[in-house]
């Protein structure tokens, strides 16, 4: 091999930081601010457009916009000429990604949307090409070369489009005060909506009963409990139905060890008085984060109402089992 890959990875990598790094000096934070304003004031949604690499950064921008609390959609240049355009709204902003500014399809198009009345932002890599001229608000994201050693193929071009794009998204994100539950309830799926919005309650074993038995209750009675739900734990409640304390396998262990015939004991004298709880409504990532930031890790947490009352006992296997580690 003539050359070494990891030096031509790395000359494409650095060009590319070279260029964003390029574009700082470049941006007018008039046009910044004007830019995120108009996107703020929107009522409706914007739509994001760009022909070929552009068109790609803008259906990912698209999706940006969308997680992060600014709704938005991808609208095709050359489609909206046949029909599409009618998917833009009068409260609607559009956004469009280009190099050149030249490309016919989104002239068309911009030409159309400048006749309905609805803003136009443009991240363009020439600034007075022609889609500049017909944008409300330019924002230069220009490249001195590409990233590639032709200096043909998008690359570095794209790179840049796609930062400014998600530094818009995450401007508005900040000022719009989106928090980690909105974004849980766009992300449902995966381990990330999971982490957001999952609740103790929701991995909580109902169909066999609650492991709880009272104060008075005989050593031979929380055996009986223990083995029913098989939750690894059984917790005692006083008199009133708070919470008193929690047996768990490793406590009728010791027990064993400590007193022998284990059936002669009183359960308060093996259980752990006060436990570690977790208030019902709570994430579940928070109680994994109580079973495992501690000096020895525990396996069963109970789940307790306002008034300290029993409504569950969490296993660490439920936890892990949904996916939260």
């Amino acid at each position: 091999m003539a050359s070494d890959s990891y030096e031509l990875f790395i000359h494409s990598y650095t060009r590319q930081i070279h260029e964003l790094q390029g574009n700082v000096d470049r941006f007018q934070p008039e046009r910044i601010r004007r830019a995120v304003d108009i996107i703020y004031a929107c009522k409706g949604k914007v739509a994001v457009t760009g022909m070929g690499k552009s068109g790609l950064i803008a259906q990912k921008l698209s999706a940006t916009f969308s997680s992060t609390g600014t709704p938005a959609f991808f609208l095709h240049p050359g489609e909206s000429l046949h029909g599409d355009l009618g998917a833009l709204q009068a409260d609607d902003v559009l956004l469009a990604i280009a190099k050149s500014g030249e490309s016919e399809e989104l002239i068309s198009m911009m030409q159309a949307v400048r006749k309905m009345g609805n803003p136009i932002i443009a991240i363009l890599g020439n600034p007075d090409s022609t889609a500049g001229r017909m944008a409300t608000v330019i924002i230069r994201a220009s490249v001195s070369r590409e990233a590639d050693p032709l200096n043909l193929a998008p690359t570095a071009s794209t790179t840049v489009a796609l930062v400014v794009g998600d530094s818009l998204a995450a401007a508005l994100c900040e000022l719009k005060q989106f928090k980690p539950e909105n974004f849980a309830m766009f992300h449902p799926a995966g381990q990330l909506g999971r982490r957001l919005s999952l609740n103790v309650e929701d991995l909580l074993v109902t169909d066999q009963g609650m492991p709880v038995v009272t104060e008075e209750a005989t050593m031979h009675e929380v055996l009986e409990a223990e083995s029913r739900p098989n939750l690894g734990g059984v917790m005692v409640i006083d008199r009133e139905g708070r919470l008193l304390g929690l047996i768990t396998d490793g406590d009728i262990r010791r027990g064993i060890l400590r007193h022998g015939n284990i059936l002669s004991t009183h359960p308060t004298e093996i259980m752990t008085r006060d436990p570690l709880s977790i208030a019902a409504g709570s994430l579940a990532l928070d109680a994994l984060q109580m079973m495992e930031d501690r000096p020895s890790q525990i396996s069963v947490l109970p789940v307790v109402d306002d008034e300290n009352r029993p409504v569950g006992l969490l296993r660490l296997h439920d936890l892990v089992r949904a996916g939260l580690r």
